[in-house]
């Protein structure tokens, strides 16, 4: 991809969820990203690889992988995730305790710690209540078990509108609810910028309200969930903007799916490298 800048205003993680996807193994896709010029990864389950495995890959390519998420349950269940299901506590620890050892293993600092879906045949708001006690009381217990190992703990509003209807956090307004209600210095916000939009928009005044709250960025452009610079509602070289005056420190997660080949639709991210290069040559810029 050419020079990347030694250090930026902003810094990117490859989602290898998302990404690569003409890339079979996870360790192939880890590779591809360094080559791309990425320092950093996240990847959603990355629990089909032994662990070992995947630090051999990381430490291989000079890599560090920045955020998993706990188990997402039973898929024939439908389940996606388990943090917010009555009843299913015990579950939900069992989760917990693999996702911290994952972590451990392989030096991850942030675990997404999902929610989960309302249980088919229920009413969301008949369920509300129930479903939230039970998020507060495994978020309390969870951020217990993290803070002895210095991981740092988010959750995700995932919008019910295009992705999933059934997943019972859904706004920034809540999950900054959850959190005032938690009260746990490591929870924090992951603001994925793609479920923001479509399920409130007003990007620039809810960054900034919950930016003290925000512990992990992730970017698609809406609705189609393709790069930053493809058509669609967000204009990321406005957010980037805002995110670098507000002072965003973290990562922020590239979670999209590539119109074609990934490296070939990275011309955004390059263009983003090579202006904070021209800034920093300029003295415009503070990297």
């Amino acid at each position: 991809m050419g020079e990347v800048p030694m250090s930026c205003p902003l810094h990117f993680a490859a989602n290898l969820s998302w990404l690569f996807p003409e890339l079979d193994t996870l360790s192939h896709r880890i590779e591809a990203a360094a080559q791309a010029g990425f320092k950093a990864v996240e990847v959603a389950w990355p629990y089909d690889t032994e662990a070992t495995q995947l630090k051999k890959a990381l430490e291989k390519n000079g890599m560090e992988i920045i955020l998993i998420n706990t188990p997402p349950g039973n898929k024939a269940r439908g389940e996606l995730g388990l943090g917010a299901l009555p009843m299913q506590q015990a579950e939900f620890r069992t989760g917990l305790d693999l996702a911290v050892k994952y972590a451990k293993t392989v030096d991850c600092k942030r675990i997404h710690l999902m929610a989960g879906r309302v249980p088919v045949g229920l009413d969301r708001t008949s369920v509300a209540k129930a479903m939230e006690a039970t998020f507060i009381e495994n978020l309390k217990y969870a951020a217990d078990i993290l803070s002895k190992e210095g991981i740092l703990g988010l959750i995700e509003p995932i919008n019910t509108r295009i992705t999933d209807p059934c997943y019972f956090l859904n706004t920034p307004q809540q999950a900054a609810r959850i959190l005032q209600q938690v009260d746990r210095p490591n929870l924090k916000l992951q603001l994925d910028l793609f479920h923001w939009q479509i399920m409130d928009g007003n990007l620039t005044q809810n960054i900034a309200n919950y930016f003290s709250l925000i512990g992990h960025v992730q970017i698609a452009q809406v609705p189609n969930r393709n790069e930053p610079d493809s058509p669609g509602e967000i204009s990321y070289s406005y957010i980037f903007n805002l995110l670098e005056k507000l002072g965003y420190q973290g990562y922020i997660g590239c979670e999209y799916t590539p119109k074609g080949n990934t490296v070939d639709g990275l011309n955004w991210l390059r263009t983003y490298w090579t202006n904070q290069n021209t800034s920093k040559s300029a003295g415009l810029a503070e990297c």
